[in-house]
């Protein structure tokens, strides 16, 4: 019995171990292909990150405190001096990439205290009494005894204030002039937000004590229902009157307001991203790209029967959607299409978990007025009808996931795309996303396998290009629109108009994108990241790949290694260039542009 036993564990073992032989080197289970950096400054970027952390989740009133960014100047002068202590020429090449890395995140965290600065005192004469709030919340955190008949008379004081400084407000705006409403929109959207922020660290400060101090409790809680109730009612005064915009607007572009920086504010953005080019150098490069996009899209309207009417194509492709309760299966579908045309041509290294484990969901239809295409990552969201929408949203809805443009962009979120990008994101260099996670890396790099399955013929149809040429189209008119109004040349409802008549979308699906742009979720940069990143990336990759120096694989293996940093450092890292304590972005990759007004 024994040795019958013996006989068929020493055959399974046999089996098992031939079946380890027989995986992949990068196979479930093998961790061969791990993180082996071994950066000088990796210890310092950690700690910096981790007690910034901190330091965040402690000070948590943003309005009517200087506490908070006292604080973080504080801090971040102590960043900036133990990396003045690191011998920069003794650093290896990483060190120095990260030496780099950190010394400009420094410098825009004091521009980003600046800036909130300037705009706190431009939004103060709507919050006049932050300061009331800022105070009781500050002496919760730092576990003050609470006495509550103070607390009672300070809620009543505070109802008082939103009283009247709804008074000096209405007062503003009889006397306001035309030509001011622009500007009160926009200091007046901040305001909302801030005042949101108030209201939230309010409830926080009186739930604290509520039901757990008996005596605060019978002492102030009528007159925090009282403040409460004063201070959400100037909330919706400042979001109708001031900022303009109301929940019964949805529709519309008239509850798109934003928060434009203006040139220098951009100007500080870029250099924080180290892009060489002005705003207006890189509406110049968008503009060019749109007449090459143009001068294709005519190319396959005429293979398509419409001429140079490439208006017609566009809107040929959007009658080519599935019916409803079939557009999971052609996500699902085009997705292993891609994954097998990487695989085909050995492009990228996708780890068999990566390929394992993204998800599907269906996107609610409220979200799918802000984002009326699909999303991606680990777990892509669909975009697609639901049975409680009116005819009209569900024909928008279907029009712009049709079959074409799906079929351009599901990569995009998934393999080669998003998805194996945030799979690499945590496993290599880390640290670095604290403190970069630059959009020009994160969407650039799924824009440039757009860039790159184009030339490689991936889209084999004219319909399949006229697809994609939409979405190149698009981030086209991303980088026009976004910095066009943050130099103050474009207003929503312009780039709204934008999108329609240059790129064809549907106008509920180009306001939902302008709403999502301006809606305050993103950098200002982020919508001119995708086209800009993409076209970085390809130009590196033409530079080392076009001439043999890297494989496909091998180049894009070694930028998912890099983590979501400026490309510019990746290019660094990537051609070993000899770089200084002082290095500062240079590289035109895309030549010399003369802006055009």
């Amino acid at each position: 019995m024994h040795r019958k036993l013996r006989a068929t564990l020493s055959v399974l073992l046999t089996a098992f171990f031939c079946l380890e032989t027989a995986l992949p080197a990068t196979g479930p289970g093998d961790f061969s292909d791990t993180d082996n950096s071994r950066s000088e400054l990796r210890p310092l970027i950690e700690r910096f990150s981790l007690d910034r952390g901190n330091i965040l989740r402690y000070y948590t009133v943003t309005t009517g405190s200087l506490e908070r960014r006292d604080r973080l100047k504080r801090f971040y002068e102590t960043g900036q001096a133990a990396l003045a202590a690191k011998n920069f020429d003794t650093l290896s090449q990483e060190g120095k990439i990260d030496y780099i890395l950190f010394r400009n995140s420094l410098d825009h965290d004091f521009r980003m205290l600046q800036r909130e600065a300037a705009e706190q005192s431009e939004t103060a004469p709507y919050l006049p009494f932050s300061g009331s709030i800022a105070t009781l919340e500050r002496s919760r955190r730092k576990m003050d005894p609470v006495d509550g008949p103070a607390a009672a008379r300070a809620l009543d004081s505070l109802t008082n204030e939103i009283d009247v400084a709804r008074k000096a407000v209405e007062t503003r705006l009889r006397a306001e002039t035309p030509e001011a409403v622009r500007s009160r929109r926009v200091i007046g959207n901040r305001a909302v937000m801030e005042a949101n922020g108030l209201r939230n660290n309010l409830r926080a400060w009186f739930t604290f004590y509520d039901g757990y101090d008996p005596m605060f409790t019978w002492w102030a809680a009528e007159a925090y229902r009282g403040a409460e109730s004063a201070l959400n009612g100037y909330v919706t005064f400042l979001s109708d009157r001031v900022a303009g915009a109301t929940a019964a607007k949805v529709s519309s572009t008239d509850d798109i307001v934003g928060n434009p920086i203006g040139r220098a504010g951009l100007m500080s953005e870029l250099a924080y991203e180290m892009i060489p080019y002005t705003p207006e150098q890189l509406i110049a490069i968008a503009n060019k790209e749109y007449a090459w996009c143009e001068k294709e899209m005519m190319r396959a309207s005429r293979e398509m029967g419409f001429g140079d009417d490439w208006k017609k194509a566009v809107e040929k492709i959007k009658t080519m959607y599935v019916e409803p309760g079939k557009q999971p299966a052609l996500i699902r579908d085009l997705a292993r299409e891609a994954e097998n045309f990487v695989a085909e041509f050995d492009l990228v290294t996708v780890p068999p978990v990566a390929r394992e484990t993204w998800r599907m969901e269906m996107m609610a239809p409220d979200r799918q007025l802000v984002t009326p295409f699909f999303t991606g990552g680990e777990v892509i969201s669909v975009s697609y009808p639901v049975n409680s929408m009116t005819y009209e949203q569900k024909m928008t809805t279907m029009r712009g996931n049709n079959i074409p443009m799906s079929r351009a962009t599901v990569f995009h979120e998934l393999i080669p795309g998003h998805h194996l990008q945030l799979y690499y994101s945590p496993r290599f260099k880390p640290y670095r996303s604290n403190i970069s996670g630059t959009p020009f890396l994160t969407e650039g790099w799924s824009l440039y396998w757009e860039l790159l399955l184009w030339d490689m013929k991936f889209q084999k149809t004219p319909e399949d290009r006229v697809g994609a040429l939409v979405w190149h189209m698009h981030r086209c008119a991303r980088i026009i629109f976004s910095l066009s109004f943050h130099l103050g040349k474009m207003s929503p409802a312009e780039a709204v108009d934008f999108l329609v008549d240059r790129v064809g979308f549907e106008r509920e699906n180009a306001a939902g994108e302008v709403r999502r742009s301006f809606g305050g979720a993103y950098s200002p940069l982020y919508q001119a990241a995708y086209l800009v990143g993409g076209l970085q990336l390809k130009a590196l990759h033409d530079q080392l790949v076009g001439p043999g120096k890297m494989t496909n694989r091998d180049f894009n293996d070694a930028v998912l290694r890099e983590n979501r940093i400026p490309i510019e450092l990746i290019r660094a890292s990537l051609t070993n260039q000899q770089l200084t304590k002082d290095y500062a972005a240079s590289w035109k990759f895309q030549g010399e542009v003369i802006p055009v007004d």
